[in-house]
């Protein structure tokens, strides 16, 4: 710590809420310097051949990066061709799916269908037998 002789204080501001100082320091002595030297660094000489070496390897991790990053969007590219493959075949396969569900029931209402018509036709047949031995039934009692 400083020696009082330092250090001078002057009162700024004197509230209820509290006080102001300012404080000056009274510079120090060249002795102060002398206790924390800062060494300097020593510049280096660089050579031609190290200058060299130096783009060469920022080159060689240039390419690098590049040759990455055109992996990577071949990785990306593939995938997404993967996707729209996938997504045409599953296309493909519901509208067979589809299509096949729609031929059973349109057989099978074809089929109900002449069932039907053959049993309307059956019963219309008896009707007409019916009818026609009344009819018979009828002319017969006259005669």
């Amino acid at each position: 710590m400083a020696s009082s002789s330092d250090v001078q204080v002057k009162e700024l501001d004197k509230r209820a809420s509290g006080q102001a100082f300012e404080v000056f320091l009274s510079p120090s002595g060249t002795d102060a310097k002398g206790e924390f030297p800062l060494p300097t660094p020593k510049k280096k000489d660089v050579s031609l051949e190290e200058i060299q070496r130096k783009l060469e390897a920022a080159e060689e991790r240039r390419k690098s990066h590049e040759a990455e990053v055109l992996k990577h969007l071949a990785e990306k590219r593939e995938h997404m061709k993967e996707v729209l493959q996938k997504a045409q075949e599953e296309s493909s396969n519901f509208s067979k799916m589809a299509e096949e569900k729609l031929n059973l029931k349109m057989e099978a209402n074809k089929e109900n269908r002449t069932a039907l018509m053959a049993a309307m036709n059956e019963k219309f047949k008896e009707k007409v037998k019916v009818l026609l031995n009344e009819t018979n039934g009828v002319n017969g009692f006259e005669n």
